[in-house]
């Protein structure tokens, strides 16, 4: 008996159900279809990934298959390795193609594509894999990559299409073990709710109101939840697309009006795009530094004061209530993410593999491709950005003025008076008997001096950018992701 004809749509970092071209292409084919979304174990247990990652994919394709129900097609989602759920799934179906997005992802998905490639090539199966967001394969430099980008940002996006289908009936033995499935349903209240719908609900808030002082608010702890997009989650696992979301603000009605703020917003878009190409050209940047000549950088790695960074307990109280509100609720504004990245690589003088990973976990918008050279970037070792540091007292007293952020999320100092509320240890004790917190003890004292700790790092991060190491591949950096004007 023949198998039955299909194609197969992988679905990864992709999950919508509009401009969307791998199913478009698959809707075209004239062949049944299967929708898949993969849980595979060895992504799961890699370092980069926690559970608020694979709840929000779960929800979002929940999502996805609501809105398909009325089409009879649904995603299945399968618990297994990649190879082995095609393998499977070319066992019992004459796959004819797969459909997906390119993946700009690290080392790990680009080894298992690269053994999924090997698996459909000896099934003479064909792969049409299509990019995402003007993320360019195979290039050698950014000559015209600025110009290809708003080339295709202004191309329509694509309006899918789904025609009623005979519903199929999909077997296979990739069900989730019990604890996973109640993980992946037990999806926290104080993340952001997942899915295309609740995507464009933000990106339509955004537009109508709240992006109005999105330039004004950016860099604010507290004001930016407000006013700044927050599409990024919606971005980072595909509920939107790039294109959608540009479209959709510059034709806005209120785009001229909020002129300045919405084009503040657009050049953010570009920036998502233009980080993850550097990725996706040396995903290498996940475990090397950008410039190899700052491998031999020293550092004191000291693991205390790394556990004190994760865990919010630095005695510098926007630090600390920075760390806790992502843990808490995923997302904290740029502004403070670097300068959480420059306490910990310059203050504290720990090597920015040491920390990557565990921002990446409470990132809900987790991106490789805009993780890696971001980090690094605010770490000082690319050896062509500006080395920034980060003052956390000074960006407290300047965007937190009243300590509203640090009371919120560091509950110890609720009651703490606001005039010692950047720094606490300048408090008299009378002020500490009156709120009732004891330094060291419910609060801790800082665990660095910061004056001290910057100069040391200045001296050292500006001494190593002068070695020959670091100025050679300046140049090979410039060359390669440098756009020209």
């Amino acid at each position: 008996m023949s198998k039955p004809e299909v194609n197969i749509v992988w679905l990864k970092r992709d999950l919508r159900t509009q401009d969307h071209v791998p199913i478009q292409q698959a809707e075209n084919s004239g062949l049944p279809y299967l929708l898949l979304f993969l849980y595979e174990p060895s992504l799961i247990e890699y370092p980069d990934t926690s559970d608020r990652h694979l709840q929000f994919c779960y929800h979002s394709v929940n999502q996805m298959n609501e809105t398909l129900a009325k089409t009879n097609q649904t995603v299945t989602q399968c618990y297994g390795e990649a190879v082995d759920v095609f393998a499977h799934f070319i066992s019992i179906y004459s796959v004819q193609n797969v459909f997906s997005y390119s993946e700009s992802g690290i080392k790990l998905t680009w080894k298992r594509d690269k053994a999924v490639k090997r698996l459909l090539d000896r099934k003479e199966i064909t792969w049409h894999e299509f990019q995402r967001d003007n993320v360019l394969r195979g290039i050698k430099n950014r000559d015209n990559w600025d110009k290809m980008w708003y080339h295709n940002m202004n191309q329509m996006a694509l309006t899918n299409t789904y025609s009623p289908k005979e519903k199929m009936e999909v077997n296979h033995p990739f069900s989730f073990p019990k604890e996973v499935k109640k993980t992946l349903e037990n999806y926290p209240r104080s993340f952001q709710p997942a899915g295309e719908k609740n995507g464009w609900k933000y990106l339509e808030s955004f537009v109508k109101d709240r992006g109005k002082n999105y330039n004004r608010h950016i860099s604010k702890p507290t004001e930016s939840r407000l006013s700044c997009g927050r599409i990024s989650p919606y971005l980072s696992w595909g509920n939107l697309s790039v294109k959608q979301a540009s479209q959709f603000v510059v034709s806005h009605p209120n785009s001229h009006k909020n002129k300045r703020a919405f084009d503040g917003m657009l050049t953010r878009l570009k920036w998502h795009c233009h980080f993850i190409q550097k990725f996706e050209v040396e995903c290498e940047y996940e475990t090397d530094c950008v410039n190899p000549g700052y491998e031999t950088l020293e550092h004191d790695n000291n693991s205390d004061f790394l556990e004190a960074w994760k865990q919010g307990k630095t005695g510098y109280p926007l630090v600390d209530a920075c760390m806790q509100a992502v843990i808490e609720t995923g997302w904290i504004n740029f502004r403070m993410r670097a300068m959480l990245v420059s306490f910990l690589c310059f203050n504290l003088d720990n090597d920015w593999r040491k920390g990557v990973y565990h921002l990446a976990q409470q990132f809900l918008d987790y991106e490789p491709g805009i993780h890696y050279p971001q980090f690094q970037m605010q770490a000082g070792t690319t050896g062509i950005n500006t080395v920034r540091m980060y003052n956390p007292i000074k960006q407290s007293q300047d965007n937190d003025p009243e300590g509203i952020f640090i009371k919120k999320w560091v509950p110890e100092l609720t009651d703490f008076p606001t005039k010692f509320i950047h720094e606490p240890w300048k408090a008299t004790k009378i002020d500490l008997i009156d709120c009732g917190v004891t330094l060291g003890e419910d609060y801790p004292l800082p665990i660095v001096d910061l004056k001290e700790t910057a100069k040391v790092a200045r001296d050292k991060i500006w001494g190593h950018r002068k070695t020959p190491e670091v100025r050679e591949n300046k140049r090979r950096i410039v060359h390669l992701h440098t756009r020209k004007r």
